[in-house]
């Protein structure tokens, strides 16, 4: 290996992927691709392997990167291949077994939120980490939307005075048969024994790591929850309304749903103070855009914040947390590498599961019946969240 050769691997992350279904395909593998693009220089991301128990699903991502193998195995993928990072993207019940086996191997583990269906499995996949001393992460995608980095930097630089509430809506359309391509479809996120939830827990972590993240590090420490099952006829929540406090005394407001049609506007956040108001719309969500609005309190003025519309919140995770790798890899220890320990993360997922285990409604029976309406446009997008 020459010294251009060697250089070239140093600053190159290796991914695998296990779980190939929808958000790994459509939103996770270009956001790996973009990034190799933007950012060839900065611990490269090239994607190796990929594995998942549909081999159909595993070969129809494995074709849109050129030189990928699709490996049926975790275990022989592992062992193959040797990936810096394993990105997780299997149903929430099987989180777990997958990052403990990538874990053991030494890899990196960027996994899917909620981190596990349940709270012992979430507990086993942190320790496990830990005890491979291996960097590891939910994939909290929406920290890096430029649009979230710019809110984040107004309330840095003191532009809204002091914060005193933070609101999110963020919300989708996914009937018990929602498929992202029209094609038959296994719907896990509606199995309670597969997701551990329904719109509450695949929704509102987001929200719920988004707040601490663009109050720099004042979490949600106490939240109450009133779970909805209103539309659909699953077992699991299709809505939901969450109220909590920060440790600084920030009030939050959150609702999550998967019975709001994507026609309708369903994607806010607001973040109040005492010298203005940010307002984000679509910019919640898989895909880069959206418009972000700084009202002046004094004034009533309203003016637009830029950042850069064009970079898919994918793309940015994939590079810091590439970069995170490879710093590691350099000798950094890992809770230097990433601003975000896992433990916080371990500690907001039981914050979520200790408001819904209180909250009324929490296990559904049938849904309440709904007002007779019109049948409602169905498309292809339909459950993008």
């Amino acid at each position: 290996m020459n010294a251009d050769t060697a250089a070239t691997a140093a600053r190159t992350c290796r991914w695998a992927i296990a779980g190939c279904g929808w958000v790994a395909r459509d939103h996770f593998l270009p956001g790996l691709l973009e990034a190799a693009r933007r950012w060839p220089a900065t611990a490269a991301p090239r994607l190796v392997a990929v594995t998942d128990v549909d081999p159909v699903a595993a070969e129809r991502l494995a074709v849109r990167a050129p030189g990928v193998r699709a490996v049926p195995r975790l275990a022989d993928l592992l062992a193959a291949h040797r990936p810096d990072a394993v990105y997780v993207a299997t149903p929430n019940h099987v989180h777990r077994p997958v990052a403990e086996a990538a874990a053991a191997a030494g890899a990196a583990v960027l996994c899917e939120k909620p981190l596990a269906s349940d709270l012992p499995g979430a507990e086993r996949l942190v320790a496990a980490c830990e005890r491979a001393g291996v960097l590891a992460a939910v994939a909290y995608d929406q920290r890096f939307h430029p649009a979230h980095r710019a809110v984040r930097d107004v309330v840095a630089s003191g532009g809204l005075g002091t914060v005193t509430a933070v609101r999110i809506t963020y919300c989708c359309w996914l009937p018990p048969a929602w498929s992202p391509d029209g094609a038959p479809c296994d719907n896990w996120r509606a199995d309670p024994a597969r997701a551990g939830g329904g719109a509450l827990l695949d929704l509102a972590p987001h929200g719920l790591d988004l707040v601490g993240v663009l109050l720099g590090g004042d979490d949600v420490v106490r939240l109450a929850a009133l779970p909805q099952h209103r539309v659909h006829p699953y077992r699991v929540d299709d809505g939901a309304m969450l109220a909590g406090r920060t440790g600084g005394g920030v009030l939050v407001c959150l609702h999550v749903a998967y019975n709001t049609p994507d026609a309708l506007p369903r994607r806010r956040l607001e973040v109040i103070g005492t010298r203005g108001l940010l307002t984000a719309t679509d910019t919640l969500g898989q895909d880069a855009g959206g418009a972000v609005w700084l009202t002046d309190a004094e004034a009533g003025r309203r003016a637009p914040v830029p950042f850069d519309t064009g970079a898919s919140p994918f793309a940015g995770q994939v590079r810091e947390f590439s970069a995170a790798v490879a710093a590691v890899r350099a000798g950094t220890p890992p809770g230097r590498a990433w601003p975000w320990p896992l433990r916080r993360d371990l500690a907001l997922h039981d914050l979520l599961l200790e408001a819904l285990a209180r909250a009324d409604g929490a296990v559904p029976g049938d849904p309440a019946p709904a007002p007779a309406t019109g049948p409602i446009p169905f498309g292809v997008k339909e459950g993008r969240r």
